[in-house]
């Protein structure tokens, strides 16, 4: 039967790689675990380690090997604290370079209180016309992933074909995410948590804030490789494709997302291309970090009279 695992983590990595697991599970076990925020604060505002979006984790999955899919859903991601913190300017490189003058310049912090009863965050500091904006929050976690190919060191700050840094916030509770597994075990690593956070990450930041994170991890497929992360969440299917250009990444996750179809359908190259050509729907993950993301989605009923017998 599959067990739950409670895990308090006490140390923390800026790069996802092949790091000694700090906890061997088995396919199909949950773990109920915490991460800090990007700066390393704890639930309590404690540093507990130097900032870059440090990493619970990594945990072993029994029977994960090279060439496998993992599949990781987020049972549960809530803030285990009321305060978060963002960045206040709008990154240049999303502005035309004649307005970058008129921004803001020189980094300041924005404190927010978070109200876990109401889910709502606001803006406390600085003074601003903007003090006091309030907004729905939807936890989600902006760096995830497994062990990267190659015996390779990722630093968190980034983002490739394991995961990382892709600040998607599409990725909160409920989602189910599909990985490409590159070392045995996998090596899933968590954080940086968002209490909530735009498309793009524009200011570099969600709301930055420490989780209390429910997963559950399976092998979900044996010797069959996929090249990028995949996900299902509220009847969507999606692919992320991370890279720079903007266009690279667009490239890897509509090639992914056709190959997907193609697996689990009858579909020919044709067809699926008559579908997606008109119902594709494109997400920015973020347009901030070193590899830019974007998202290929498609609703998954539109697939359904086309799928393969079990």
């Amino acid at each position: 039967m599959p067990t739950t695992h409670h895990f308090e983590p006490t140390t923390y990595h800026l790069t996802l790689g092949q790091h000694e697991p700090v906890l061997r599970i088995q396919s199909g076990d949950t773990v109920k675990t915490s991460t800090v925020c990007a700066d390393g604060r704890d639930r309590d505002g404690k540093v507990v380690i130097e900032g870059g979006n440090p990493q619970t984790g990594p945990f072993s999955i029994e029977g994960a090997e090279p060439g496998d899919v993992l599949a990781v859903r987020f049972d549960r991601i809530v803030p285990n604290r009321r305060f978060g913190w963002t960045g206040t300017m709008l990154a240049p490189n999303v502005v035309e370079p004649h307005f970058v003058h008129r921004l803001a310049q020189g980094w300041v912090r924005g404190d927010w209180e978070v109200d876990l009863e109401t889910r709502t965050a606001t803006l406390v500091r600085p003074e601003t016309t903007a003090t006091g904006f309030t907004v729905p929050i939807e936890p989600m976690l902006g760096c995830f992933g497994v062990a990267p190919p190659g015996g390779q060191a990722l630093n968190t700050g980034t983002s490739f074909v394991n995961g990382g840094n892709m600040d998607y916030r599409g990725f909160g509770e409920g989602a189910t995410i599909y990985f490409p597994v590159f070392a045995p075990g996998a090596l899933f690593h968590l954080g940086d948590g968002h209490a909530v956070q735009g498309d793009g990450e524009i200011v570099g930041t969600g709301i930055e804030i420490s989780m209390d994170v429910t997963f559950t991890a399976w092998v979900h497929r044996k010797n069959q490789p996929i090249m990028w992360p995949r996900a299902e969440s509220d009847g969507w299917m999606l692919v992320a494709g991370n890279a720079r250009p903007l266009e690279q990444a667009l490239q890897h996750a509509t090639t992914e997302l056709v190959q997907w179809m193609l697996e689990e359908t009858t579909l020919d190259e044709r067809g699926a291309s008559i579908i997606l050509g008109q119902c594709i729907r494109y997400e920015i993950g973020n347009v901030f970090d070193p590899a830019f993301t974007v998202v290929a989605k498609l609703e998954k009923k539109l697939l359904d009279p086309y799928r393969k017998a079990p």
